[in-house]
């Protein structure tokens, strides 16, 4: 069966490089497309989605932006299982201060470029190991700003309280960039920061195969019904 995985906002697969998918799974990166012009969230979503082949079961996995994507997409192409790693399911999830910067338009101010420079100096006060700090150094430098500038404008003008059945959510109790806000249903990881997909996998990966078992065992309690 297929994971589907898209990284978060100025990543890409490598992002994931710590994860230990299970037997059954064969992880496939989605790649960023080009967004429209002032494109949604969800629009851009359901162009991303056109590259999952969804004749046959699948998983969806997403980090941060990602995981918002996931659950557009899960609202409209219902995997068996959508997993968020660092991310939220609804807008009003998002810290206030997210909001607030859309509906004043904030962040349509700053330079594009001011993005991946604070992100930069950022990895330089977190608790990373170096590995993890070369690896996201090297993701931020090799970011388009004008993608970044659109993700940015996307998550912060993001409307959606609908929450797909089969979302599951692992989140760090820590997170500075998407501070965890609900509690039910979610797999905490205690201490665990946004980017915990690199150095606390190793919790991660227990989570990711429990899901996916218990996923897997649904579709062949389907399949069995069939029969």
């Amino acid at each position: 069966m297929k994971a589907y995985c898209i990284s978060g906002l100025g990543a890409d697969e490598r992002i994931f490089c710590n994860l230990h998918f299970p037997d059954v799974l064969e992880p496939v990166y989605l790649k960023w497309i080009k967004p429209e012009p002032n494109e949604a969230l969800e629009h851009y979503a359901l162009r991303l989605s056109e590259k999952i082949e969804d004749k046959e079961p699948y998983v969806l996995i997403g980090l941060s932006l990602g995981g918002m994507l996931a659950v557009e997409i899960s609202k409209k192409k219902h995997p068996l299982a959508t997993i968020l790693i660092s991310s939220v399911a609804t807008s009003s999830e998002l810290p206030g201060w997210y909001r607030w910067a859309g509906q004043v338009g904030l962040h349509k101010l700053l330079p594009a470029g001011l993005y991946k420079t604070a992100s930069f100096l950022k990895r330089y006060f977190t608790t990373e190991s170096s590995e993890s700090k070369k690896l996201v150094q090297q993701l931020i430098r090799e970011s388009d700003p004008e993608f970044i500038r659109w993700g940015v404008n996307a998550i912060v003008g993001w409307k959606n309280e609908e929450v797909p059945d089969t979302v599951y959510r692992i989140h760090g109790t820590k997170d500075e960039i998407l501070p965890l806000k609900v509690q039910e249903g979610i797999q905490a990881i205690p201490g665990g920061k946004h980017l915990m997909i690199l150095d606390r996998a190793g919790e991660i990966n227990p989570m990711l195969e429990s899901i996916c078992t218990r996923a897997c065992q649904r579709t062949a309690g389907v399949e069995g019904l069939k029969k």
